[in-house]
């Protein structure tokens, strides 16, 4: 059973990718039901995931797939909304239906468990394991990411530890002192969970992709870069989601 704010931001979500094939950002969620904070969208978004109505598409920052909605609301309910009217309005109009097909919403990231793995490693000879490049992360101004498999890189296998493992390209310099540069790949063991002091993929809000420092002050989680002129950023621990740990680096000359 959903509660009325879920219900509405499923059908939201659905009828907004019927009607526009573009899908709502976490503001416009957050203005269709009211709510003050993206924090609140995260959560029924999670909720939704709990409950098999929607799925976190893996490595991608950004992105969800509706795969089922309520009994008897087969989209058109919210129509209304999309013209100006509320969400969940008695008198909004029904859309025409041609049969329910999934829709992906550029709105949210894996959740903290059950992450679908990236595609696996493999080993080519004695000396080299291909593993594959998940796109870009941010060590800067968070961007948008993780994306999907775009190519393999060949990695010598002492750089990898236990586990599965993806590779990520690096774009800015907030990292530069602990030795990441602009244009360098990390290799990333995939887990949601680290030590202080680690340098992880964090995933802000289910929204944007970093690469950062984890340092944990109480309840609270400090992503730290490593050049003075980025500051220090506070989260709660339900504003966190940790993607994986960096295990090593490749650079080219």
């Amino acid at each position: 059973m959903l509660t009325e704010k879920q219900k509405d931001l499923l059908l939201f979500i659905h009828a907004r990718m019927q009607e526009r094939g573009v899908p709502p950002s976490f503001d416009e969620m957050k203005d269709a039901l009211d709510l003050r904070s993206k924090s609140g969208i995260h959560r029924l978004i999670t909720a939704l995931v709990e409950r098999g109505f929607i799925r976190r598409l893996p490595h991608r920052a950004r992105a969800i797939e509706v795969i089922k909605l309520p009994d008897n609301q087969m989209g058109g309910q919210l129509a209304g909304h999309i013209a100006g009217q509320s969400v969940g309005s008695a008198g909004a109009s029904a859309a025409p239906q041609r049969g329910f097909q999934p829709s992906v919403i550029e709105g949210s990231g894996p959740p903290r468990s059950n992450v679908a793995s990236p595609p696996p490693s493999h080993v080519i000879d004695a000396r080299t394991v291909s593993i594959p490049v998940m796109g870009r992360i941010a060590a800067g101004t968070p961007i948008s990411a993780i994306q999907n498999h775009t190519h393999d890189i060949a990695v010598p296998p002492d750089i990898l530890t236990n586990g599965e493992h993806f590779a990520l390209e690096v774009k800015g310099d907030s990292m530069i002192e602990a030795g990441i540069h602009d244009g360098d790949t990390v290799i990333i063991r995939r887990c949601n969970t680290a030590e202080n002091g680690d340098i992880i993929v964090a995933l802000v809000e289910g929204e944007e992709a970093t690469l950062k420092r984890l340092r944990k002050k109480g309840s609270t989680i400090a992503l730290e870069a490593a050049n003075p002129e980025f500051k220090t950023r506070i989260f709660g621990p339900d504003q966190i989601d940790i993607q994986g740990r960096l295990v090593g680096l490749m650079r080219r000359y």
